[in-house]
């Protein structure tokens, strides 16, 4: 869906689980969802249902909730399950504070400072908590909704006070988001998406989960996830990426709740993301593996609010 018109890795606090007072919102499409094909094309039909069978089929047996966009306009594809159900965001949110910031810098006819930039790349590129905290509040609720509405993201709710990890967001506007970066618009300049882009394509290794599972190793990707646990809802994993390369350009966005650990989440995501990566390039012969979550990876994204 296209938009109409970081070296210091965080302390993260091992915290039991706090409370989203939001449920599910459109938890109870789940089963309808079944019975409705998740992917359609006018141009590609029998590739859109082949996509929704392998869906349903990495779906079946999982307890997790789950909500998929997909957007391959290359292949003319679009797939959607629950993609405006609201989740908690976890650290997927700090790409919408960057883009805020760049879009302010914009308006000010200025760069980003050298401390913007470092705060930024830790931010990114390691998940930094700090970082996501100093550039939430420099930014300002103000310009991060204006860059919301600017984005046409209106099913995102910014989080309560410095809880940026509570924003609440959907696949829809995720998927809106993610088109910022990679085709051209009026609301961030080529510069502010070449640089996000390449913040994403910087993420370290240990982050790399997610969507970028079964992707063809020639397309770059561009990722961020969250990974967060929330009562009464287990843990949230989430995942966002663009593909780029090789004339390809296309977006997965995965996100869930109701995991009973973050390895069972993110092997609920890679699941969904393998199916569609490999559809999507069918003739790949060197892929993304599936990820290894071990238990010091158990930690939450960040710390209670």
């Amino acid at each position: 869906m296209k938009p109409k018109g970081a070296s210091v890795v965080s302390v993260l606090l091992t915290v039991p689980l706090i409370v989203s007072l939001a449920g599910p919102a459109g938890a109870a499409s789940s089963t309808a969802a079944a019975s409705t094909a998740i992917c359609a094309s006018s141009s590609h039909p029998a590739l859109a249902r082949r996509i929704s069978r392998g869906v349903e089929a990495a779906r079946r047996g999982r307890v997790s909730f789950v909500a998929v966009e997909v957007d391959d306009p290359g292949a003319g594809v679009v797939c959607r399950l629950d993609s405006r159900s609201h989740f908690d965001s976890a650290s997927v949110v700090k790409v919408i504070i960057l883009g805020a910031l760049l879009r302010k810098a914009q308006a000010e006819h200025r760069l980003l400072t050298r401390t913007e930039r470092a705060l930024a790349w830790a931010m990114i590129t390691r998940s930094d908590n700090g970082a996501a905290s100093a550039l939430w509040a420099e930014t300002g609720r103000t310009w991060l909704q204006h860059f919301l509405n600017l984005a046409e993201m209106t099913e995102t709710v910014l989080g309560p006070g410095a809880a940026w990890g509570l924003t609440r967001i959907t696949a829809a506007d995720e998927t809106r988001l993610l088109w910022l970066l990679l085709e051209a618009n009026r609301v961030l300049d080529t510069s502010s998406r070449d640089y996000m882009l390449a913040l994403m394509a910087d993420v370290i290794g240990s982050q790399r989960w997610g969507v970028p599972a079964g992707a063809p190793r020639s397309l770059v990707v561009h990722v961020k996830n969250g990974w967060l646990p929330l009562a009464p809802y287990g843990w949230r994993i989430n995942s966002i990426g663009g593909f780029t390369g090789h004339g390809s350009r296309y977006s997965i966005v995965v996100l869930t709740q109701d995991n009973p650990s973050m390895a069972y989440g993110v092997r609920t995501v890679e699941a969904i993301a393998q199916v569609v990566n490999r559809d999507l390039s069918p003739g790949a012969t060197a892929r993304v593996p599936a990820s290894v979550i071990s238990p010091l990876q158990e930690t939450p994204d960040e710390p209670a609010p």
